[in-house]
């Protein structure tokens, strides 16, 4: 038996097909999101008055006076770590109700979706 997986990128704004991810930072967290050329085109005409006014930063200066790793913890929007706090206690993984979400939780449940 044959089996195709096809991966796509579905823009995260309007549900169209997505041209690749974008990342961004703001206050020292990365964000990812996939976008369509088109709306791709508008984050960068509403960054744009900022980004030319603002100064590029090395990413060694970032880690500065942050423990090694710190980085690699990905920061969960609430929505989401409601679905993997759900997701985890099905599992019978242990998961607090509140709080972060050890990464190693995270990581598991990113690989199962």
């Amino acid at each position: 038996m044959a089996k195709r997986i096809v991966e796509s990128f579905i823009d995260d704004i309007d549900g169209s097909e997505a041209e690749g991810t974008t990342r961004f930072a703001l206050d020292g967290v990365t964000y990812e999101i996939d976008l369509s050329g088109t709306n791709r085109e508008k984050l960068e005409k509403a960054l744009a008055p900022y980004i030319t006014k603002a100064r590029a930063v090395r990413a060694d200066r970032v880690l500065r006076g942050r423990r090694p790793g710190a980085l690699s913890s990905r920061a969960v929007s609430r929505e989401k770590a409601t679905e993997i706090r759900r997701w985890a206690k099905a599992q019978g993984l242990p998961v607090s109700e509140r709080g972060r979400i050890a990464s190693t939780v995270v990581e598991q449940y990113e690989a199962a979706h």
